[in-house]
């Protein structure tokens, strides 16, 4: 019975996710698709998740001086595709104490690292997210899902996939053609499509045979 514990044990660790957290004056807002869950007095700085491809959004949100008063600085949402290995991961931005330094920081172009457990670092590409109107970042959820049905985002067992490099395809010609086999081309107009043009969808299918 021991031996059968300890065996369960080691799946369990073997299983395990790591931890992908963040530096100061960053937070993490929507993972997968799915909004981190936050508190009224703190917010969310670090995540569980295994090893595989996911998406992460987040964006800089700290308190920096201007002059001789402090001023709240937020900026866009910021969109990542990022390959999570099976060690625990940070992404950071250099350390800022002025107004000024973040904004002609983010004015120019941001570089966000990936730091690894063991020490190995990389710069992660970005798409920096647009959103309409006064209250366009109200809705981290829906923004990004409208996002990613826009360039045939999903998820494949909790992990992103573009179902759009799966299943399109560009010639050397420039002319677009659709590859891969039906299922993922019906994942990719499925994903693109509106909610009522999915409802729809939906109700042919039922009468399908």
């Amino acid at each position: 019975m021991r031996k059968i514990l300890l065996i369960a044990s080691l799946l369990a660790t073997h299983v395990q996710a790591a931890t992908l957290s963040v530096s100061n004056g960053i937070e993490l807002l929507v993972v997968d698709g799915k909004e981190v869950s936050t508190s009224l007095w703190s917010r969310a700085t670090e995540v569980e998740l295994p090893a595989g491809k996911h998406q992460v959004v987040l964006r800089y949100d700290a308190e920096l001086k201007n002059g001789s008063k402090n001023t709240i600085y937020t900026t866009r949402p910021y969109l990542f595709e990022l390959t999570m290995p099976a060690q625990d991961v940070r992404i950071e931005l250099p350390a800022m104490v002025a107004l000024s330094q973040a904004q002609a920081y983010f004015q120019r172009g941001p570089e966000w690292t990936l730091v690894l457990a063991d020490g190995s670092k990389r710069v992660l590409p970005f798409v920096e997210l647009q959103g309409d109107g006064i209250a366009a970042f109200s809705d981290m959820e829906k923004l990004v899902a409208e996002y990613n049905r826009q360039h045939g985002i999903t998820f494949e067992q909790g992990y992103a996939v573009d179902l759009q490099q799966a299943a399109v395809a560009v010639g050397q010609d420039g002319r677009v053609e659709i590859t891969g086999d039906s299922l993922a081309q019906l994942k990719l107009w499925y994903s693109k499509a509106k909610p009522e043009e999915k409802a729809a969808f939906k109700a042919w299918m039922a009468n399908q045979p």
